[in-house]
């Protein structure tokens, strides 16, 4: 008989679910680049976003909300990396515009998700 699996602090967060999503489209997305781009651009479109999902995970682990709001500010920060490496993708005829656009739409939401979470751990902050 299987027992059910714990779902950890971070698996309960909406924001997560959101970076977590991002993250296999980008995994999707970038498997269709050029194999010359694997070591490059596809390597490090695809760190930034596990890198999202990945800060969130520890944020929720971090007792004080000085570390956790450091936490949301990373996830932000690889964000906003992604974001760029998309554009430059795009520069470079990799991903297409519509593509692109696409991805941004869903950056766009979980950096405003993103940037309330950081806010309301900010405002606790003794």
């Amino acid at each position: 008989m299987n027992s059910p699996r714990q779902q950890y602090p971070f698996e309960k967060l909406r924001v997560w679910e959101v970076a977590r999503d991002l993250a296999k489209r980008i995994y999707l997305t970038t498997s269709k680049f050029p194999q010359r781009g694997i070591y490059g651009l596809t390597s490090q479109c695809n760190r930034a976003a596990v890198s999202v999902a990945a800060n969130l995970a520890e944020d929720s682990s971090r007792r004080s909300r000085k570390d956790q709001a450091h936490f949301s500010e990373s996830a932000y920060a690889s964000l906003m990396e992604l974001a760029c490496l998309l554009v430059v993708s795009c520069d470079l005829g990799l991903l297409s515009a519509n593509d692109e656009g696409r991805l941004r739409v869903v950056i766009e939401h979980l950096s405003l998700q993103l940037n309330a979470l950081h806010r309301s751990q900010r405002s606790r902050i003794d």
